[in-house]
């Protein structure tokens, strides 16, 4: 009991502390003899806290989750979320905030309602025609190559124990591959630890897996557990076998960790305090660490890249950003979400598929154990899908990209931005209560 409610309820209060936070800060900023003069100012101020605590919540440790972000619920409404690529998504979540606060105002200040609505007007308008003129103006596209998401409907309840069920795993995404390979499939994704063992180990498993590259003469990526370069733990990874029945050296290690699934944060704390939490681990021991982006290169020629962002990955912007720094022309996210089963969970998980798309201007395959799996284009518009609990593929044409949007190039900057603004404006409320308290001192003759 004491498990499920810090699960339940405490991440999640953890995670509203920050958004608590924004209205005392905000309030302190606006009471600023400055900013208080332009009281226009307010909902662009409120706008830039929030990104910037948005921010922090997600690149806060262990603890950050960036998982329910205001932009997400813009993914069916594409023309809206374009703007990612310019200046990231956390600029989506500051136009949604700016517009919503200007009318907000106008109700509070009714004489201010005819330019309220002229800068909503403006500012909607402005992100629908680029929006628009972004998804329909004919750009160059690369390559095409056939890619298949494979979806073995196996839940981790279901596969993670005796080796039987190991080779049962690997029966089904045999048959499923070799179906897609029929079809014309080149590369073929399988989800996150779609076949849970470690194939340094099993070797027969290793064998099956190339052999079946070899036969089908595609490129497969697989979900499975590799031991550590250290050689006492383990990544959970995707290997990538080649049609020449060869095991590519590239073998791409998860970064983010998911915490008291994957690995138990401050152990020896957690050990003495809540124990129990200490055995939640579904693997019973932490796994290890992934260290940077991983391209698998691909072509006649190995001329085009393949990025992995495995799972948890796929929700933190900076990877995706790295991947394509690093010469991924396309993004690979194997995922395990059937702990959601069909909740609005593997939906979220989904969306946020789309906005690595948008940010990075890459095609995105995503194969997840149970759902949702898809292929995506390189402005969010999701191809084909299987829904949660649906056995068998998505077979789409994905391009391999080469141009670069802008938010590759400048990343995060918008982000920085809108803390050096929050910090300037927070000296200036600090300097500020400074000054009056000084000049209530000098009046009372102390």
């Amino acid at each position: 009991g004491v498990v499920v409610c810090l699960g339940s309820v405490g991440l999640a209060a953890f995670q509203a502390v920050g958004a608590a936070l924004i209205f005392p800060l905000f309030g302190f900023i606006t009471r600023s003899k400055y900013v208080s003069r332009i009281p226009l100012l307010q909902p662009f101020l409120f706008a830039t806290l929030w990104v910037v605590v948005e921010w922090f919540q997600a690149h806060s440790g262990w603890s950050g989750v960036p998982w329910g972000r205001l932009c997400l619920g813009q993914a069916d409404v594409l023309v809206t979320l374009q703007s990612a690529s310019l200046f990231g998504s956390y600029f989506v979540t500051f136009l949604i905030l700016v517009v919503n606060g200007l009318v907000a105002f106008a109700f509070l200040y009714p004489h201010r309602r005819v330019l309220c609505g002229v800068l909503v007007l403006s500012l909607t308008a402005s992100n629908l025609i680029f929006g628009i003129a972004y998804m329909n103006i004919p750009t160059k596209q690369g390559e095409a190559v056939k890619v298949a998401s494979v979806q073995g409907n196996l839940a981790s309840g279901d596969e993670w124990g005796a080796f039987g069920l190991v080779e049962r795993s690997m029966d089904i995404y045999e048959k499923l591959t070799k179906e897609a390979a029929h079809e014309g499939a080149e590369v073929v994704l399988w989800p996150e630890t779609a076949i849970p063992t470690n194939i340094d180990i099993h070797s027969s498993i290793y064998d099956r897996i190339t052999d079946l590259a070899s036969e089908c003469q595609v490129t497969i990526l697989a979900g499975v557990f590799t031991t550590a370069e250290d050689g006492r733990g383990q990544y959970n990874a995707v290997v990538t076998a080649r049609p020449d029945g060869s095991m590519d050296e590239v073998i791409y290690a998860k970064r983010n960790l998911v915490p008291f699934g994957e690995f138990v944060p401050m152990r020896d704390l957690i050990t003495t305090l809540i124990p129990p939490l200490t055995e939640i681990n579904t693997l019973g021991s932490d796994l290890s660490f992934g260290k940077e982006a991983k391209v698998i290169s691909y072509g006649e020629e190995g001329e085009f890249g393949i990025s992995p962002l495995i799972c948890f990955d796929s929700i933190y912007e900076q990877n995706a950003l790295e991947s394509v720094r690093c010469g991924a022309n396309l993004l690979a996210v194997p995922t395990n979400d059937s702990w959601f089963k069909d909740s609005r969970g593997v939906w979220m998980h989904s969306a946020q598929g789309q906005l690595r798309a948008i940010e990075t201007g890459r095609y995105v395959m995503r194969a997840a154990n149970t759902g949702v799996s898809s292929v995506i284009t390189d402005k969010g518009e999701v191809l084909d899908k299987l829904a949660p609990f649906v056995t068998g593929y998505v077979l789409e044409d994905a391009h391999l990209q080469t141009s670069t949007t802008l938010y590759t190039v400048i990343g995060n900057l918008f982000v920085y931005l809108c803390m050096a603004l929050v910090g300037g404006c927070s000296v200036v409320g600090i300097a500020d209560v400074l000054v009056e308290k000084k000049k209530v001192k000098q009046d009372s003759g102390c």
